[in-house]
């Protein structure tokens, strides 16, 4: 079981901020349970049954939990009592603020601004001045302010794409082309919104009308490549019946919010390169600009 379901089933309010991020909101469970131990319990389920360290903080907002959560990592929790934020985030260092990025990490240390308590010491209308709209943000970040919600996680959960022939076909060539060609615009798609899939399934309907499906769980990717080899995977194993085909499907499910890494085994920096090249161009100049050769569909036999 994938992390974030174990604990989408379990939050009352639960948003997903990255693909190992999330906040949960246990507003008024004190009254029942009590958040520590809540808190506590999930997070040995978690260590349990996925065998991954996990490191939480509770605290009255995201950012004070954020920092607190990164004080104990790599695999720890920490409870920040109400009223003590100010305390607990004065000694660290300014760049410990998610959202300060170098630049204003160097301005404020040239500044002689290095600690969080020092940052909150500077009066409103100065930092105003100094950083315009990022002095607000400074300003309340140094004091613990953080006025966000969490909001319920409910992006898009699968993107898919499939195709019913004008005519039932046995072209394996072509329908191997085709299904190439969709997994690589589904791909682009991906590292369009910088989303990766942990789920590919692919979709097969004979001329009966009979429909078949076949999924695989798979590690976190965007890579067109490796999606390719998936899905043909996938075909071979649920096309079983040897008989004339009306559609063919397939679909990425378990989407998270990320960027495609170097796999020290099965990439190499030239084939990310080449993908962002290839996305360059399909940005450009539209998705028909460019394809790979070999998944390029060609009309079929009759």
């Amino acid at each position: 079981m994938l992390v974030s379901e174990i604990i989408e089933g379990q939050a009352p309010v639960y948003e997903k901020s990255s693909i190992d991020e999330f906040y949960l909101d246990l507003t008024g469970m004190d009254r029942y349970f009590g958040c520590y131990k809540w808190s506590a319990e999930l997070r040995q389920r978690i260590i349990k049954e996925s065998g991954l360290p996990i490191s939480c903080a509770l605290s009255v907002n995201k950012l004070v939990s954020k920092v607190g959560t990164g004080e104990v990592k790599p695999n720890g929790i920490r409870e920040i009592p109400t009223g003590e934020e100010r305390e607990f985030l004065a000694p660290l260092s300014t760049g410990k603020i998610p959202g300060i990025g170098k630049e204003t990490y160097k301005k404020l240390s040239f500044m002689g601004v290095r600690t969080i308590r020092v940052l909150r010491e500077i009066p409103h209308p100065l930092l105003e001045r100094e950083f315009g709209k990022m002095g607000q943000f400074l300003w309340e970040s140094s004091n613990a302010i953080d006025r966000r919600q969490v909001i319920p996680y409910n992006e898009q959960k699968s993107m898919s794409k499939e195709r019913t022939f004008s005519e039932d076909t046995l072209d394996m060539k072509f329908i191997r082309s085709l299904l190439g060609s969709m997994v690589d615009e589904l791909a682009f798609d991906l590292r369009q919104d910088s989303r990766l899939t942990s789920c590919i399934t692919v979709k097969i309907r004979y001329a009966d009308f009979n429909t078949f499906t076949k999924q695989r769980r798979i590690p976190y990717t965007a890579q067109t490549r490796q999606l390719i080899t998936y899905a043909q995977e996938l075909f071979e194993e649920v096309y079983e019946r040897r008989q004339l085909i009306r559609l063919i499907g397939v679909k990425f499910s378990g989407l998270v919010n990320g960027h495609i890494q170097l796999n020290l085994f099965d990439d190499t920096q030239s084939e990310i390169s080449l993908l962002q090249q290839l996305d360059h161009i399909r940005r450009r100049w539209g998705k028909d600009a460019i394809s790979w050769a070999n998944f390029k569909p060609q009309a079929r036999k009759a």
